[in-house]
Parts: C-alpha cells; structure tokens; sequence
C-alpha cells in the first residue's frame, strides 16, 4: 500500500483508516519520507504511543518542539516556552500552577458561567435557514469559554480566533494564510499575552491570567514570556480541538438519528457519549517527540535526534485496545482513547473540554427541535488538525 500520512491532502476526507489499518497490522514502526529530505518515524499502535508519551527522558517534546516540521530558530524558541513543548524539570511548577486552576472544584464552580453562554449562543442561531454548524454553534462556545476565563474583553474574541485558526489551519488555502502571516499571527497573538501579563502583574484580580503571573509554585513565578508561549497554547487548544469536538460529534449524531434520539431522552448518557466523540473524533491527529539518545521500538533502532511521530488518531482506532472500533458505541465503557494525548502532557483542558462538550449539547437539545444537514461537511485541509471547517444544517425550534 502507499502510505503517506504527511500530505495535508490524505486528510480531507477524514482520518485516513486504510492506511492507518495497514500501518498497524504491518508497520508499526514506520520510517516516512519528509519533504525536507529527512524522515521520521510513525507510531500507529495505542500501546507504543503510550509508552513513548510515559518516556519523557527518552523522547523529548522540547528538542525540536510537537510539530513534524522543524520550526525556525525564532519560532522553535517562542514553541519551546509552552508548556506542551517543555520537558522536566522546566515542565512541572508551570503545569502545577496551571493546573490548580483546573481541579474539579474550580470547573465546578464554572460550570453556570459556561452554561450561561451556551444558552446564549443558542438564543443567538438563526432558525430555518442553513448555517454552517462550525461558526456559527460549535467556535462559539469554546472562544467565549476560554476568553471569558482569561477576562479577555468581548471586543477581541474575534482576533483570539482568527489567530488561533491562521496557527493551526495554515495549510487550508480556505482559512490559513501564507506562511509569513502565520508566523505574524503567532507573534501577535503572543505579544498580546506578553501585555495581559503586565498589565496583570501584582493585581488582586481572579481571573486566570491574574492568578497564573501572581502565584508562586517551587519558589517559581509564571514570567511575562513565559506567559506569553503559554496564552498562545491556552487560546489555541481552547478553541480548535473543542470546537472541532463538538462538531464532529453532532455529525456522529446526525449520521446514526438513533444515537441522536438516545441522547435527547436522556442527557445522564453524555459523559459516556462524549467520551466516544472524542475517541471518534480524535481533534488532534498527532504529536512529535525527539529521540534523545539510541533506543528502539519494537526492536527497530531509533537513532538519537530522529522524529517519531505518535498518530494518536491511529491508535484510537487500535484493534487491541478497542472492541469493535468502527463502532460508534456512546456505551463504550472503558475508553481509553488518546484524543487529549498522554503522560504529563495530557491536555490540560481536557476536564473543561468534556465540560463544555456536555453542556453544549444538553443546552442543545433544550433549545431545539432538531437540526437537519443541507450539504456534506468539508473536513480542514490539515495533516494535525482533525475537524471541520464547513457542516450546513437548518435548526429547528
């Protein structure tokens, strides 16, 4: 079979599974060719994809940042000051003081914030005429969530977006920009964190950019730049994997009414359900480690500085781990997927992305009637990115 899980075009139709299926069943391990000249190393099995994320000392995330592209020197350096691109020992006391805002306490206490602005949000869907589903109910949400967590004015939750989605869909010729205004926007987006940080820097407010440049974790205080790496992370992950969540899952829903009906009855089934969407769905199809010294994997020799790249979006579909996995089963219960990674990189919004998930589609059912597709969804034009970029439906109140 060829197998090219590189080009941004194997993925405009979705998760390529027959490639995938061939890559786990007879590849594992496999060296891919990169237009650089070089290559890397593609993970397709759960069980390596974990093991690879548990062994931070062998596979850095920081040597050359989670991207299969090398970054430039400017960009790599700006990468390697978010926390998704650290290593131990830098990595702990800002995953610490970050997490601390995201106990189960604390996303409890949000929980009537974000079900504020769903209800808003839907109130806001115009009924009985085709909008498209991304834009105009799942981005919402996300955007609002996290902007309003960050105490981001209104004003700007466009611009949050409109960087957030030139970062992370620059290969879609539809929503990304050459590379230059992706880099620019990088640039931009992390300058405006560099501001809220001083501008926060030794207040008493409580919204998350306050707390996070006031409080002391290990004798360390979170600095202006390291704020700056680290708002383009939290923007960003707030916006497009949830929304691309949300999306893809309501197309799951549309797809099998049965499912649909099961849910609208009976919102105690979500928490299983969203699960599944994200198993299903997987909004990021995957990450880079750097190999810091010799090692190997499944007895194939991995040399020091090689790329492996972990397609997580394979191994939620890995016939060991997961009974019948082309079944979207919202009972499916264990769920071990890997769609928020692994290790001590598991997102850290995973707790609020599920959150906002069943709050999305519990305010949903409330408000509407139904909702009709008018058109097939086109899927992002993006080898990293999993998700939608158009889904046409009519709401019904």
């Amino acid at each position: 079979m060829q197998i090219d899980v590189y080009s941004p075009d194997s993925y405009t139709r979705g998760i390529p599974h027959e490639q995938f299926a061939w890559l786990r069943e007879h590849a594992p391990v496999y060296w891919h060719a990169h237009p650089d000249g070089g290559g890397y190393w593609v993970l397709s099995k759960h069980a390596d994809i974990v093991a690879v994320s548990r062994d931070f000392k062998t596979f850095s995330a920081q040597q050359g940042f989670v991207m299969v592209d090398d970054l430039p020197p400017d960009i790599l350096e700006m990468a390697q000051n978010q926390l998704l691109g650290m290593d131990p020992p830098n990595h702990g006391p800002i995953r610490r003081a970050v997490i601390s805002r995201f106990t189960s306490r604390r996303l409890a206490a949000l929980e009537p914030r974000v079900r504020e602005i769903a209800r808003s949000v839907m109130a806001r869907a115009p009924v009985g005429e085709e909008i498209n589903f991304v834009d105009d109910l799942a981005g919402d949400l996300p955007t609002a969530v996290i902007c309003s967590l960050l105490d981001i004015p209104e004003s700007m939750w466009a611009q949050i977006r409109r960087w957030s989605d030139l970062q992370t869909s620059g290969s879609d010729p539809d929503l990304g920009g050459t590379p230059e205004e992706v880099t620019q926007a990088s640039v931009e987006m992390g300058s405006y964190g560099y501001s809220l940080a001083s501008e926060r820097r030794d207040g008493d407010g409580e919204d998350l950019v306050s707390l996070l440049v006031n409080q002391e974790i290990d004798g360390h205080r979170v600095s202006e730049m390291e704020f700056a790496s680290l708002f383009v992370q939290l923007a960003v992950a707030g916006n497009e994997t949830t929304r691309g969540l949300i999306s893809s899952g309501m197309h799951q829903l549309l797809n099998q009414p049965d499912l649909y009906r099961a849910l609208e009855a009976d919102a105690g089934k979500l928490p299983l359900a969203v699960e599944e969407m994200l198993r299903w769905t997987c909004p990021l199809h995957y990450f880079r480690r750097t190999a810091t010294c010799d090692t190997e994997i499944r007895g194939q020799p991995i040399a020091a500085g090689e790329r492996v790249v972990m397609l997580y979006s394979s191994g939620n579909f890995d016939e060991e781990v997961f009974t019948d996995p082309m079944r979207f089963d919202i009972t499916r219960d264990p769920n071990p997927h890997l769609a928020f990674g692994h290790g001590i990189h598991l997102c850290l919004g995973a707790n609020l992305a599920r959150m906002e998930a069943r709050i999305f589609f519990e305010e949903f059912f409330r408000a509407f009637n139904g909702i009709e597709p008018t058109g097939e969804p086109v899927y992002i034009r993006s080898n990293n990115i999993h998700g939608f970029k158009q889904m046409p439906v009519r709401l019904q109140r």
